[in-house]
């Protein structure tokens, strides 16, 4: 990135995004300019934001009384942050990285949502183990993170597990407390999160919550800029080697806009799947990683509604003698496709030519079909279903 354009987040977030849009970098967008000018506001609101975090205490008595009220005045200064929605490549994860790139706060942190959601279970779990005496774990879990971060930038924020929408209101209502400023991108609107889901109607205070601390903001651009990083995209490379990993390397590169990759964790049943590689909504495995050890249809379903595309290293020809790993490739596709998950590959042959013959072959004809319609231009158009 040209110094000159990377100098400009000093200045802020709009003025960062009209040096990209005047280099090329960024096509005009009116919508994005508008979300660019609400972020420039908070960005100015918040320079030097560093509230006084609480002093974390103890589980016992003085640990309640300490936190039994938020700490006076704290809110007095803590501005509403802001929930940008809009539909799948719309640029709000583009927005809110320059936006955090030049927040002038010291504790600040990035992250995705569902991320934060496991680690805040984990913490509550070991809050409990440590304090069997039935304490309230979301005070202290709340000292804990306001305490490392005035600033939280949350990406993809939705709600789809009953567990997160249980501890969501008091957890952030006792940030907010904290005077804790949340910046978040969804694609869904604050009044249909968690829509559908049994028990909502308890959930309706904190959509209410949510409303009220943060200002929504509606992208409404027409473009799908991840659909056009898409577009013309070789999908498919022939055959593994070199040539192929450096094509997929420079397909995530270009997905994720460049975002630093870092491993990520879902949540499966109560247990973990390490993700190696994602940024930006794009995973990325290694053939063996995904099939070659004992996965099931559960994990291959949260890659599947949990990332917009999954750039897949090494994919062997198949026969009876890797018969497992075919059957798992078969289970992962189908998740997929179900989901209109994107997939970058690369390969040692083209789908139809994967598993010739041999017990087995038969039935990978329809994932032959699959794989074929996946790259595809009307497929690559498709939203991704989460």
């Amino acid at each position: 990135m040209d110094a000159d354009i990377q100098d400009t987040l000093a200045l802020g977030p709009l003025p960062a995004y009209r040096a990209r849009v005047a280099k090329g970098v960024l096509a005009v967008d009116p919508s994005q300019q508008m979300a660019a000018e609400r972020l420039q506001g908070l960005w100015a609101r918040l320079r030097g934001y560093d509230p006084a975090p609480r002093p974390a205490a103890n589980g016992g008595l003085l640990g309640r009384l300490l936190r039994r009220k938020p700490a006076e005045g704290a809110n007095e200064d803590r501005p509403n942050g802001l929930y940008l929605v809009g539909e799948v490549g719309r640029g709000k994860s583009m927005l809110m990285d320059l936006f955090f790139a030049a927040a002038d706060v010291k504790r600040k942190r990035r992250i995705h949502f569902h991320q934060f959601m496991q680690e805040a279970h984990r913490r509550i779990h070991a809050w409990k183990r440590a304090n069997p005496d039935g304490v309230d774990p979301i005070p202290p879990l709340a000292d804990a993170i306001a305490g490392e971060a005035a600033l939280l930038c949350f990406d993809e924020f939705q709600v789809n597990d009953i567990a997160d929408a249980m501890i969501l209101g008091r957890l952030f209502q006792a940030l907010f407390d904290r005077a804790v400023v949340v910046v978040a991108t969804s694609n869904i609107t604050p009044d249909d999160l968690f829509r559908g889901q049994p028990g909502r109607d308890a959930f309706l205070p904190f959509i209410a919550l949510i409303k009220q601390k943060l200002d929504v903001l509606v992208i409404e651009s027409g473009r799908d800029f991840r659909r056009q990083r898409l577009h013309g995209m070789p999908t498919w490379h022939v055959p593994v080697g070199g040539r192929a990993e450096r094509a997929l390397d420079a397909a995530f590169r270009e997905l994720t806009g460049g975002a630093p990759p870092a491993p990520a964790r879902l949540t499966v049943m109560g247990r973990s799947l390490e993700v190696p590689v994602a940024a930006e909504g794009v995973a990325r495995f290694d053939f063996l990683e995904l099939c070659g050890r004992p996965l099931g249809a559960g994990d291959y379903l949260a890659i599947a509604t949990h990332f917009h595309t999954l750039v897949l290293d090494g994919i062997p020809r198949l026969s009876p003698d890797n018969y497992d790993e075919a059957r798992r490739f078969i289970v992962l596709i189908d998740a997929l496709y179900d989901h209109r998950v994107k997939l970058i590959a690369s390969a040692d042959a083209r789908p139809d030519e994967l598993y010739r013959r041999g017990e087995g072959a038969r039935a990978f004809e329809r994932t032959a079909s699959r794989l074929e319609e996946m790259q595809s231009e009307d497929y690559l158009a498709l939203p991704h279903l989460t």
